[in-house]
């Protein structure tokens, strides 16, 4: 029998004592400790008989009968691969059969979540919990960004790097530097991001530097200069997620915010060939005053294409200090008064609750239209629960019967 982790799955060792398994795909993540650890420790992206791991573990827990180690292989294992992080088999061709990658047609749309089922929790405490008391007198280093360039092709009116600055990139010294003392500290999750990460010229090196350090690698990318060699360097080396920001459907409002003519084409179609080859995507949609009429566009169209997609109004002022980027802004004011939704809420009268206007009930009810559109398939707002209904009706009943015996009893 192989085992070996799966594509998407990382291992770390903490101080020699803790071992930590995350799968990136299902986002599970496992602690264990004592002799777990040297478990985790022998596990491999390369296939691994039954036979090699027990000769590499009684090494470790020397005096222990091989049987037992191998049943005890079979069993931890065995549980790691249940819970999505490990694959067995025997062969290699059964291994990759069963390493099923990340893969747009296999998805349900990651905007919407359909499954509430709890994950099986096969310890006492959570595992941020775990770590938390573990490391909580020296806190421990699990993420890094490093900004590859300052320089940027776009000039995005809301973007907290002043433009005069957008001028350097890192030396490759630096990074590789950098990266060796990210893997020695034990450091997870590695961001590469700008300016435009891609006009850097080692990239593409980068990437594979970052991957032969098993890190797990998020990029951050307008993609406007996405290309073959690009797309072949994103697949090879285990990305997590890549990140960009389409700020509207309507071509003159992304370029209005990007200030880049013909940016909109360049870097919805790539995200196209990013789906069409099965990278990682998330699509980020800030609101603004140029697309805050249109941003939930985006959003439905993410959820189109099986893409998590997320929006905010959080604009930070650039570093020089200087606010007036801000003035892209949603204010609580704009969206007050010129939202339409917020508009269309206020509209809103009795007489489009026809249900609602002449029920004997309505004295007893808290109408609400959240309630309304949270059950309804559709999630139609106007669409009055009939569980609320009734529970108005109960509320009338209650009150009705207790007057009726107060005033019997006065």
């Amino acid at each position: 029998m192989l085992y070996r982790q799966k594509f998407d799955t990382f291992i770390r060792i903490y101080d020699g004592e803790v071992g930590y398994i995350v799968n990136k795909s299902n986002n599970a993540d496992r602690v264990t400790e004592g002799s777990g650890v040297a478990f985790f420790a022998v596990l491999s992206r390369e296939p691994k008989s039954l036979a090699i791991l027990t000769e590499e573990l009684v090494q470790i827990f020397q005096g222990i009968d091989r049987n037992v180690l191998q049943k005890d292989i079979v069993d931890f294992f065995g549980i790691l691969e249940d819970d999505g992080f490990v694959v067995s088999g025997e062969t290699i061709d059964e291994l990759d059969r069963k390493d099923r990658r990340f893969s747009y047609s296999e998805l349900v749309p990651k905007t919407i979540r359909t499954d509430f089922t709890t994950q099986v929790q096969r310890a006492k405490k959570s595992t941020q919990k775990y770590l938390d008391e573990h490391f909580k007198d020296r806190p421990h280093l699990m993420s890094v960004q490093i900004e590859l360039t300052s320089r940027c092709n776009e000039r995005c009116v809301h973007c907290y790097i002043p433009h005069e600055k957008k001028i350097n990139d890192i030396e490759p010294a630096l990074f590789y530097d950098v990266l060796m003392q990210c893997r020695d500290m034990g450091v997870l999750n590695l961001t590469l991001s700008g300016g435009e990460p891609m006009m850097h010229k080692n990239f593409c090196d980068f990437l594979c530097k970052a991957k032969d350090y098993d890190f797990s690698i998020n990029v951050l990318s307008n993609l406007t200069l996405l290309n073959d060699e690009i797309i072949a360097a994103m697949k090879a080396n285990r990305l997590s997620t890549v990140q960009v920001s389409l700020y509207s459907l309507n071509p003159a409002i992304h370029d209005s915010i990007t200030k880049l003519d013909g940016s909109f084409y360049k870097t919805r179609d790539n995200i196209i060939r990013l789906i069409e080859n099965d990278v990682p995507l998330q699509i980020s949609c800030p609101a603004m005053k140029q697309n805050r009429n249109c941003f939930s566009d985006v959003m439905q169209w993410a959820h189109k294409h099986k893409c998590r997609a997320t929006t905010d109004y959080v604009m930070m002022a650039r570093y020089d200090h200087s606010t007036d980027n801000l003035d892209n802004r949603l204010s609580l004011d704009e969206i007050w008064n010129n939202s339409p939704k917020v508009k269309y809420i206020r509209s809103l009268r009795k007489k489009d609750f026809p249900k609602c206007k002449d029920c004997e009930d309505r004295g007893f009810c808290a109408m609400c239209m959240v309630r309304n559109a949270n059950e309804n398939p559709k999630g139609d707002p106007l669409m009055v629960n009939e569980h609320f209904c009734r529970v108005a009706a109960l509320n009338r009943k209650i009150v009705m019967d207790w007057k009726e015996k107060f005033q019997t009893n006065k």
